[in-house]
């Protein structure tokens, strides 16, 4: 048998095996499982289509399915809820893979004390959302923008929110983990039996493991620890327009030093005209197909949805005297500068919830931003990541315009806001009917990707279809770190099973797939 290639009659074996081991209601291998399963946003969705699913029940389920697939040299794609739409959602990047769909595994525990959980990771933010409101809890959730898809899933792909925890990897406090070869660990403290610290205290001792199953494909997550934030006595904010696209440049100037400073703790983020337009509306109702939108339609976008060039939303939170004062520092900052507009917003205890993701309430109207085209939509996204500095922005607001503009595309962009750093949050979407369309987009992609390699920015997540390809942009001393990966691979899944190609981390008998 080829150490590489999916065997055909090793793949039948398999899942009579896997049929055995968790019951035959929980494998599919029909044809609409496999579509079920691929990429709904992709142009071609057969390209990484798998040849089914197995969906386990308990990691003991997950224990057996790891050792099937060893025994049969069968490719696994691990998914916790499969709704990681824009980059690739359920599908494999290997095709022909099987699906280790974990949504099943739903468990909650939660220490309210602490406020922390334990996830599994078909949890989703709706599930953990209705749990603590259900036991009337005093903690907050921190929400993506579309928030169907897996608490856990989420973190460890390192998704982003909107509260001071919307940093979702570093919260991550404490995993089980089914190793490639089928043996269960726990990092953190969790590595001492029965310890009462497994969701308090991150690093354990020695090395510190938790980081290492982000984004990779060393491990499979079946319990994730999350730390949740206490239920602020207030949140006030403000809403800020800015009239022109070149305000990018010193709006972020004035930014930056108060993330730097802690003075604004969650990650605002300046999002153009595209941002509302995409979601409350389609294009047809602005233009004609296939002309460009100028500067009369952008202007009738911003009016009917009286917004700037760019918009911030920022958030505090905390006690309501401290709040407060924190937003007339914020507010001083912008003495002076060409604001078009600012408004303030406040919720404070005892309030009618606010029921948006800046309060932790999950939301999901966003994705229709992909139904932007009159046929079928899709998006993918391109995140580099540049220092916080206004004049980078600008620069890379200009280049990165000019290159949807090169390639016919509608400018939909983001910056936001890091501590030290900040993300350029561009999403393509694209009309998955239009062939032409569709070869644009790739196009651009490549393009985005080449001209952040030339000025040292990489991306911080990417779809399954691009992941060599932005993988190769970490190039020091030689790709010294893809080169460390591998190492990691091959100890710990000598036989490649898991997740082949994820990140760019391929194992030894596949890595001339690269």
């Amino acid at each position: 048998m080829s150490a590489h290639k999916i065997e055909p009659a090793a793949l039948v074996r398999a899942f009579k095996a896997f049929a055995a081991a968790i019951g035959k209601d929980n494998v599919f291998t029909a044809a609409e499982d496999q579509a079920a399963y691929s990429d709904h946003y992709a142009a071609d969705d057969t390209l990484h289509r798998p040849s089914g699913a197995v969906a386990p029940g308990t990691v003991e389920d997950v224990q057996a399915i790891v050792r099937i697939a060893n025994e049969f040299r069968i490719p696994l794609w691990p998914i916790s809820r499969g709704k990681n739409f824009g980059y690739g959602g359920p599908a494999p990047v290997v095709k022909g893979s099987v699906v280790l769909d974990l949504s099943r595994m739903k468990k909650i525990e939660i220490d309210a004390e602490n406020g922390t959980v334990i996830v599994e990771p078909g949890v989703g933010f709706f599930d953990l959302h209705d749990f603590i409101q259900s036991r009337k809890l005093p903690l907050w959730l921190s929400v993506p923008g579309n928030s169907w898809g897996s608490v856990a899933g989420n973190a460890l792909d390192r998704g982003v929110g909107y509260t001071p925890y919307g940093d979702h990897a570093a919260r991550i406090c404490g995993l089980e983990v089914v190793l490639p070869e089928g043996e269960v660990v726990r990092t953190g403290m969790g590595a001492m039996k029965d310890s009462p610290n497994w969701q308090l205290y991150k690093p354990g001792f020695g090395p510190s493991w938790d980081t290492m199953f982000c984004q990779s494909n060393f491990g499979i997550v079946t319990k994730l620890g999350l730390w949740l934030m206490p239920e602020p006595e207030s949140v006030l904010g403000l809403n800020i327009e800015f009239d022109k696209p070149e305000d990018i440049g010193w709006a972020v100037d004035v930014v930056a030093p108060l993330r730097r400073e802690g003075i604004i703790q969650q990650s605002p983020s300046f999002g153009n005209w595209m941002r509302a337009a995409a979601v409350m509306t389609r294009r047809e109702q602005w233009t004609t197909p296939g002309k460009p939108l100028d500067e009369g339609v952008i202007t009738a976008i911003r009016r009917q949805f009286d917004i700037g060039w760019w918009s911030l939303s920022v958030r505090t939170y905390g006690p309501l005297d401290i709040n407060e004062a924190t937003l007339r520092h914020i507010q001083k900052a912008f003495n002076g500068k060409p604001v078009l507009s600012m408004k303030t917003t406040r919720w404070a205890k005892g309030d009618a919830p606010m029921g948006t993701p800046e309060s932790g309430t999950p939301i999901s109207f966003p994705l229709a931003n992909a139904n932007w085209y009159t046929g079928r939509g899709g998006h993918v996204s391109f995140s580099p990541v540049l220092p916080a500095r206004g004049d980078l922005a600008l620069a890379q607001f200009r280049r990165t315009k000019a290159l949807y503009d090169q390639f016919k595309m509608d400018y939909h962009a983001s910056f936001s806001m890091g501590e030290r750093s900040m993300t350029n949050i561009n999403q393509v979407l694209f009309d998955r009917d239009d062939a032409d369309m569709v070869k644009r987009t790739d196009g651009l992609f490549r393009t985005l990707v080449d001209d952040a390699k030339a000025r040292g920015y990489g991306e911080y997540r990417t779809h399954i279809e691009y992941m060599d390809l932005v993988a190769d942009t970490f190039d020091f001393n030689g790709h010294a770190l893809r080169r460390l990966n591998e190492k990691l691979k091959d100890a710990l899944d000598p036989r490649g099973i898991l997740a082949p190609g994820k990140s760019g981390i391929w194992p030894a008998s596949r890595r001339e797939k690269r």
